[in-house]
């Protein structure tokens, strides 16, 4: 393998990391961006009220894209990483 193609591999690999982390990093976001404007509205300061909404929503977007996310990444070693390997 030369260097060219370890370079263009890699690429692809974080490419494929940001497709699958995108939905968790988004609720994640909506969710503290939400949460984080309702504790300024009504000036309640409480930890626990950032946290385990969260991670709920973040449970909940996990459930829901798993299949999205295990699909991506199989067509990613499918299409790009085995050949690459059988390829020599």
């Amino acid at each position: 393998m030369t260097a060219d193609l370890i370079y263009d591999l890699l690429r692809q690999a974080l490419w494929t990391a940001v497709k699958i982390s995108a939905p968790l990093l988004a609720v994640a976001l909506i969710a503290g961006l939400t949460i984080g404007l309702l504790q300024a509205l009504t000036s309640v300061q409480e930890m626990t009220l950032t946290f385990v909404p969260k991670v709920g929503a973040m449970l909940i977007v996990f459930w829901v894209s798993m299949s999205f996310m295990t699909a991506t990444l199989v067509s990613f070693f499918t299409d790009s990483v085995i050949p690459q390997i059988a390829g020599g």
